[in-house]
Parts: structure tokens; sequence; C-alpha cells
């Protein structure tokens, strides 16, 4: 594949989602695929306030957006979380991205009461990469399955129905015995019709480390985007707002060209797709939404 000097530019259509990295890169646990390798020391990124969250949510009212999820690091270790969710409720539906592992059960009833009091929806997207503490635990840390499946188990009792979300670390042709493991093995724990989504890994931070980076060929060109329906890119819909401004997605905030300035209103340009991860986001779309052809709900 040849690569162009120029790389092609993709348009913010409309602002859809808004995304916020809540926790900035400090987490709990340290994964060895973590794209932008969050950690118990990482302070890179540093959490976003209630009063942060609020303007930004503020911002976001007359610009349309429709959907608003919370990433990190882990987003419950900031302590204002919980608030900022039932905040949150009162705008549009929301998401947050977590581990699983840190929750209490005084959260999760202040939110199960959010949301049966809004007209929204709340959803909790967990992440296991594997469908036993023998697959999963070499990747995500000791003990994290068990703790994570815990926390599933938490989520169900109050009503909630997470989506798994498992980053594809397997062979391709595993790829049916691996989701057919875990929705048996989930089933097992409760959640009867479980969802799985199946994630690619982007080759950054820690996954760069554990495996390869991208190629100099991997990348987008402007005669892939020809008859390409561009919403399938994150950057066609979503603005994502971390400590240090407004990012372009949740991916690369870490890539100095990804800051597109300091408000919603200034981060509407569009963005040059330069980078090895949106050649990921181009192959399989739809990488960080809750939808996706990837997704798969037991029956």
């Amino acid at each position: 594949m040849s690569i162009e000097s120029s790389p092609p530019t993709v348009p913010l259509s409309h602002l859809d989602h808004l995304w916020f990295q809540v926790a900035g890169t400090l987490c709990n646990l340290t994964c060895h695929h973590c794209f932008i390798s969050c950690s118990p020391k990482n302070d890179r990124f540093g959490f976003l306030s209630l009063a942060t969250v609020q303007q930004r949510l503020d911002e976001s009212v007359p610009l349309g957006v429709k959907e608003y999820y919370f990433t990190g690091g882990e987003p419950f270790l900031n302590p204002e979380m919980v608030e900022i969710l039932c905040t949150t409720l009162n705008y549009g539906p929301a998401t947050v991205l977590t581990n699983g592992t840190v929750f209490k059960q005084d959260w999760l009833e202040r939110l199960q009461a959010a949301e049966a009091n809004s007209r929204y929806s709340l959803e909790f997207r967990v992440s296991i990469d594997g469908f036993s503490a023998e697959t999963n635990d070499p990747i995500r840390g000791e003990g994290t399955f068990d703790r994570a499946m815990r926390g599933v188990e938490q989520l169900v009792r109050f009503g909630f129905l997470p989506i798994i979300t498992a980053a594809r670390t397997w062979p391709d042709e595993q790829e049916s015995e691996v989701v057919e493991r875990f929705l048996r093995v989930l089933q097992q724990r409760g959640y009867t019709r479980p969802r799985l989504k199946i994630l690619p890994t982007l080759k950054l931070g820690a996954e760069e480390e554990r495996t390869e980076g991208y190629r100099a060929s991997e990348r987008v060109t402007q005669d892939m985007l020809e008859q390409f329906d561009h919403s399938q890119l994150v950057c066609d819909h979503s603005r994502i707002v971390t400590d240090q401004g407004v990012h372009v997605c949740p991916i690369l905030i870490e890539m100095p060209d990804a800051r597109l300035g300091d408000s919603l209103s200034q981060a509407t340009a569009a963005f040059p797709l330069a980078h090895g991860a949106c050649f990921t986001c181009y192959q399989y779309g739809a990488i960080c939404s809750n939808a996706s052809s990837s997704a798969t709900r037991s029956n």
C-alpha cells in the first residue's frame, strides 16, 4: 500500500457522543495491553471534577450531544464519580467504562435510584479479557478475573445489564470458542442473557511493548475513504474532555495533535487520520461506542 504525503481528514459531522477522561490515567490495575498505559502510578492526566463535568454538560446541550461516556483509568477511583453519573442522567444517556473491581453497594444503590428516576439509561461496560483466571489474569493482573466477575454479579443484582468488553488477544481461529465459553461462564454467574463486545487491540502504550507497534503501512489513505461510511469513525461524531483540554477521541489523547482546544466549540475542526490507531478504527468501526458489529448477545 502506498503512503500519501498528506493523510485524509475527517470533519466532525455532528457531535453525538461526548467522552470524559474522568479518572485521567489513574487505575488500580496495570493491564499489559492498555493503550494509554494506565496504572496506579500514571498521573499524566488527572481527574475531572464534578464542576468541570457540569460545565461541559451545559456546554454540550446547544451542540446537540446525544450520549455521554466516561472512561479513565478506572472511573470509580474518582471520588465524585457517582455524583457525576447522577448529574449526567439529567442530560442524557450515560455509559461508564470500568474494570468492575471497586464497586461499593451504596454507590450502586444510588445509581440504581438515579436511573429509575431519569428518562435516560445508565450503561456499564466492564472489561474482562478472558473467560477464566487462566486467560484473563496474565493480561490484567493476578486475581482480577474473580474480582471483575464479582463486580458483574453486583451489577446484575441491581438490575443493570453490563456490556462485557474483551480485547482480542487470542488467535482469530479461536474466536467462536472464546465467545461461547465467555457467554457460558457469565450465565453460570447469574447473568442469564449476557452482552459481550469483542474489541481489537490498539498497538499503543503497554500493548506496543507487549507485542508491536503499528507498521508504516498501517495508515488510512484517501482512496480507502472513497465510498466509506465516515460515521464508523469515532472522530466523525465524538470528542473527549480531559483535564488538559478537549481531544479528538479516547484513543489518541496522548498524541500532541489530538488536542483540539479548550472548549467544545474550539474542537470542531476536521482531524487528519495520520495515526496507526486510525487504521484500526477504519478496519473495525464503532470501537468506542456501545453498538458494534462485534457485539454478541446471548439468546
